[in-house]
């Protein structure tokens, strides 16, 4: 395409993860065209670029092709936890499948360069820690999991024929835990599901004995790195896991939420979901290498962030409002 700005497409730019990308491709100076069927996608999420002169939104689902001139893409239309892509797995596998092939013929067509927003549940639960890119994963492909982690995983296939065949300029992401404001407040996340309970005085919620480790990334870095990523070099395809290499338990996190907002909740333990995986921390020698990324915000700092967000939406006062300046 010949045009004198970069039009941007972010397919489910409405979502937690699109709409903070959005944020920041227009404050780099593109146009962003958003495109959301809004199933996960919050409006509340990109209202305050409603009258921004680079921006647009369009009501669609990446299912179905879709017919626009863009000079990038980035493919991000997924449910992402599993209380949103348990709720109609099929839909989740049609997202994930239909989806890239419907995005990888646009590339394909207009010659754009496209990222994929893959996820470290192509791993499973690994047997391998941590996790390099190398490494093909444990996944149980008949799961409650499988519709999400299997459908990112047939993504990546697609991606990579669409590359070997049609030579589509790509990049694929492998995202690990990321946390920051706009999280859905009833997504089912641990970061979420912490900050919730412990705003609103209720039990925290343990899943097991809360030993299982996890490794989150706040969204400004994770954003970071996938602009990284669509900005390497044409031979850096991927995938490159983008996620905080510095792990932590559960229950240490549950510790950080209640020290951080003060409050008195009790911690409760319920029996582990099936297929959760117990170690989750990703190897990210290729990103600082290749990238030269890595994450910069403190977890407690952007803890402290997400917890004033969820405060304001909850309309609920918090005990120490000095520990959480942003």
């Amino acid at each position: 395409m010949k045009r004198g700005r970069k039009r941007v497409l972010v397919t489910g730019g409405a979502g937690f993860l699109g709409s903070h990308l959005c944020d920041r491709l227009l404050a780099d100076g593109a146009e962003v065209l958003c495109v959301d069927n809004f199933f996960t996608g919050d409006k509340e999420n990109i209202r305050h670029l409603a009258d921004h002169p680079r921006f647009e939104v369009m009501r669609h689902d990446i299912t179905f092709p879709l017919y626009v001139e863009v000079d990038e893409i980035y493919n991000m239309a997924c449910p992402a936890s599993p209380v949103h892509y348990q709720y109609n797995p099929v839909q989740t596998v049609k997202t994930s499948v239909h989806g890239a092939i419907n995005m990888l013929g646009l590339a394909k067509r207009t010659g754009a360069r496209i990222l994929q927003a893959s996820t470290s549940e192509v791993y499973g639960d690994p047997t391998i820690h941590p996790q390099p890119e190398e490494y093909r994963g444990n996944v149980n492909p008949v799961g409650p999991r499988s519709c999400y982690d299997e459908g990112k995983r047939c993504a990546e296939t697609l991606f990579f024929d669409y590359h070997r065949q049609n030579r589509v300029n790509i990049r694929v992401a492998r995202i690990f835990n990321t946390y920051g404001p706009r999280m859905h407040p009833n997504d089912g996340r641990v970061v979420s599901n912490f900050i919730v309970q412990a705003l609103k005085g209720e039990p925290i919620t343990l899943y097991g004995e809360g030993t299982q480790t996890r490794s989150f990334c706040y969204v400004d870095d994770l954003i970071e790195g996938l602009m990284r990523l669509m900005a390497a070099p044409d031979e850096v395809t991927g995938p490159i896991n983008i996620g905080n290499p510095h792990e932590i338990t559960v229950r240490d996190l549950a510790e950080h939420v209640l020290r951080l907002t003060g409050a008195r909740s009790p911690l409760v333990q319920k029996p582990l979901p099936a297929d959760d995986p117990l170690q989750r921390c990703p190897d990210i020698g290729k990103a600082r290498r290749l990238l030269g990324w890595q994450p910069t915000v403190p977890l407690e700092e952007g803890l402290r962030r997400t917890i004033g967000y969820f405060a304001g939406v909850l309309g609920v006062p918090l005990a120490r409002p000095a520990d959480l300046a942003a």
